[in-house]
């Protein structure tokens, strides 16, 4: 068989064959996608595993049905929505299927003219507005909202406790986030029934396929609609001193009449809306009915609250409320290889990106502990990313805190799931539980209706991700030393990790956890095992374990993460341990000998009764191990060691500051990635103001400027900005908040890079780095 002929412009079809006619560009339609229908049963039960083929095997193609052209991966889609002048949000609103003169005509005769909002509007109009208009959905400014929101879903949730059976769409899920939307924007909570006919109209209206004889009804809602929100709007400008989003817009309009306009007020009144609830009261409903699904999850969240927001961020990703979103190619572009024309018009599926494995390891698999769930594009991404984000992770989380805790039995009831047909906006039109009301736990235990669980607004779930482990043994090993052994409650393997990681041990609260580095065999998934040293002046970390911690206690974690990677390539390893610093050293070790590495292992201690493992070490590395003991009069000569640069030689080190900073004027003449640290305190000064200067960063991706006082880190000023930056310790240690950086100068304050990583310019720690300069350019 002669071979095909090569593929033009980075066509995933081959020319010999055209299952289905030519597309725009002249290259074939395959099968897959002449057959692709968003309308379909298929893609409304199930968006991601409709466009598998797609995501596999032709992760761009032109639907002829729908004439848009469907990018389903996930680095193409974050591509497309950080490029907003190629690729134009013009188009989010328009009409997907247009309709015909006869509702076209009703809804002229309401006046209707839905114009531009903060989602389908081009620069540079758009950024001016957002930032205008950003104040009230930061952290800062939501949690005043937190209160109101858990009274309304207690009330809710009183209304059906005792009934054993209810559809929590019709009786939770859709008037809360409707009454928070509407508390939100200052609209008054009537008509609550005729609004949420209106928002489904104009969700069909804008992203659905309405049959002919169904048009006209759906223009005359829609036209409703749009009256509505302008006779509230007036009302609300002869209060605009009331609370807020709209009142607060208008006020901004006093200020800034050449932004915000009064056509952009009633548009986003009519669009807020809808947004600022729908979205929501979907993504609750599908986190519910997919946390039942998975009876574990489901249980392991009602025992542990604390799991509650990553547990949030994966529901997010796994089945989220936004299925896709819209994109007008401005000039011809390419994306996947393939030729794009401009003009072309695009249907970026996001929940298929949400469930790309190239970036979300076993995308398929539900984990409530995924790592990188925050990462998904639910809310969009750069410029355009959903401003009400955190309002809604903030209702999902009250939503399943209150529910988790009051119907922790509750179960998904037999039935079949329908969602209004239209390809971006998908939830259950019901969603029926049922439990026992005997079971009810507040039957028991009055007090647990007194519970107020914390809420996080602004932060992704990563740093937030804790797992219940059980302590198997606690052993001393040296003098003010215990190790401890830590197994999963139900028996079940703990995560994989490497020589150098760490993790986070919540040390009696959420808010005060502290770094171990995990000391055992890497090949042992059964158990996780720490050393701790007891430091009475320490930051209280040591103390509370020392203090509290017994055999059969169950304690938090969070982790393990890697940022004290060995080279296992080297020529020779050079292994050097302080103190207590041997305990990632010592896994280190384990690892190089298994490799059958050269390496040596340098240990030292005050005395030999304060040095863990050394029995172990000795019986595991032999003459490779050398150990120094200072009242035998015994240290180690750096000089001698480290004095002439060697060739291909890695050094790894953790111990005290003063024999880190030694290693490192020993190394000054060695290649900068030579000798990589492990620091297992900060020397991180108080921020002093007085000492420093205010700068600039402007994000990238988001298009927008950020001032950091001399006063705060950049850590703070992004989450003031709305901004998600994962982080932990804030103390330099962790990496968890690092960012990469594009342009300005780092003045690097963190224990965590090497110096060449410093030297690359190219990342940084926002919990405490700052600019040299007075700009820094960030790829957020």
């Amino acid at each position: 068989m002669a071979a095909p002929p090569p593929r033009a412009g980075g066509c995933p079809i081959h020319h010999d064959a055209a299952p289905a006619g030519l597309g725009p560009t002249g290259c074939p339609v395959s099968a897959g996608a002449a057959g692709f229908d968003p309308f379909e049963n298929g893609y409304q039960q199930d968006p991601p595993e409709y466009v598998r083929w797609a995501r596999e095997q032709e992760p761009i193609f032109y639907s002829p049905r729908l004439g848009y052209w469907v990018v389903t991966r996930y680095e193409a889609i974050k591509a497309i929505f950080r490029d907003n002048l190629t690729f134009s949000p013009s188009i989010a609103l328009e009409k997907i299927t247009p309709t015909g003169p006869e509702a076209n005509a009703v809804l002229e005769q309401y006046g209707y003219a839905m114009n531009r909002t903060l989602v389908n509007e081009d620069e540079p109009a758009h950024m001016p507005r957002r930032r205008i208009l950003m104040e009230p959905f930061t952290p800062e400014h939501l949690k005043h909202h937190e209160p109101m929101v858990r009274r309304l879903a207690r009330e809710y949730v009183d209304r059906f406790i005792d009934d054993g059976r209810a559809d929590l769409v019709d009786q939770m899920l859709w008037e809360v986030p409707l009454t928070v939307a509407l508390h939100f924007l200052g609209v008054p909570e009537e008509d609550m029934d005729t609004l949420r006919r209106y928002s489904i109209a104009h969700t069909v209206n804008t992203w659905g396929r309405p049959k002919p004889e169904e048009q006209v009804a759906v223009a005359h809602a829609v036209g409703n609609f749009w009256q509505y929100a302008g006779k509230v709007l007036e009302k609300m400008r002869q209060a605009p001193d009331q609370p807020g989003w709209m009142r607060y817009g208008i006020r901004k309009q006093q200020e800034h009449p050449e932004v915000v306009t009064d056509s952009y007020l009633h548009s986003m009144m009519m669009a807020g809306i809808v947004a600022a609830h729908e979205t929501t009261a979907n993504a609750t409903a599908n986190a519910i009915k997919l946390l039942l699904q998975h009876p574990e999850a489901w249980r392991e969240i009602c025992e542990d609250p604390g799991l509650i927001p990553s547990a949030v961020e994966e529901c997010l990703r796994h089945n989220g409320s936004v299925a896709a979103w819209r994109r007008l190619v401005t000039r011809d572009t390419r994306i996947e290889g393939v030729d794009i024309p401009a003009g072309s018009k695009l249907l970026i599926v996001t929940s298929s990106a949400n469930h790309d494995d190239r970036h979300f390891a076993d995308a398929d698999f539900f984990d409530i502990r995924r790592e990188n769930a925050s990462d998904h594009l639910t809310f969009g991404y750069g410029s355009h990313q959903c401003m009400g984000k955190n309002l809604a992770r903030m209702e999902m989380q009250i939503f399943l805190q209150e529910l988790t805790r009051r119907l922790p039995h509750m179960r998904l009831a037999d039935q079949r799931f329908t969602y209004v047909p239209n390809t971006s906006f998908r939830g259950p039109e019901h969603l029926w539980v049922e439990w026992d009301p005997a079971r009810n736990p507040e039957r028991r235990d009055a007090a647990l209706l007194q519970a107020q669980p914390p809420v996080r607004i602004g932060e992704p779930s990563r740093h937030a991700i804790a797992r219940g482990v059980v302590v198997e043994s606690a052993t001393p090993v040296a003098d003010g030393i215990v190790k401890l052994r830590l197994v999963s409650p139900d028996g079940r393997a703990l995560p994989r990790w490497t020589p150098g990681s760490h993790i986070d041990v919540e040390c009696g609260e959420p808010e005060r956890s502290r770094q171990y580095s995990l000391c055992g065999d890497p090949a042992d998934a059964g158990a996780l095992e720490i050393a701790v040293l007891h430091e009475p002046q320490g930051r209280g970390g040591s103390s509370w374990i020392h203090g509290n911690v017994r055999v059969g206690d169950k304690l938090r974690i969070r982790g393990p993460r890697n940022h004290f990677r060995m080279d296992e390539t080297a020529a020779r390893l050079i292994l050097v341990a302080g103190g207590i610093g041997i305990t990632p050293i010592a896994a280190m070790a384990r690892r190089a000998r298994e490799l059958g590495m050269d390496y040596e292992l340098h240990y030292s201690g005050r005395s030999r009764a304060a040095m863990a493992f050394l029995d172990e070490l000795a019986a595991l590395h032999g003459s490779r191990l050398r150990v120094y003991v200072s009242e035998e009069g015994r240290r180690n000569d750096l000089a001698a060691l480290l004095g002439q640069p060697r060739e291909g030689w890695k050094i790894c080190a953790c111990g005290p500051r003063r024999m880190l900073e030694a290693l490192e004027a020993h190394c000054a003449a060695w290649p900068d990635d030579a000798l990589r640290i492990e620091h297992f305190e900060s020397n991180l000064p108080q921020l002093d103001p007085a000492k420093e200067h205010a700068f600039e960063v402007e994000l990238k991706d988001s298009g927008i400027t950020v001032t950091v006082p001399a006063d705060r880190t950049v850590l703070a000023a992004l989450r003031a900005a709305n901004i998600d930056v994962p982080s932990d310790c804030e103390e330099g240690l962790c990496g968890s908040c690092e960012v990469r950086v594009l342009a300005g100068q780092v003045d690097h304050r963190d224990m965590v890079l090497t110096r060449a990583e410093r030297e690359a310019n190219d990342r940084m720690m926002t919990c405490c780095s700052r600019a040299c300069g007075g700009k820094l350019v960030l790829e957020l």
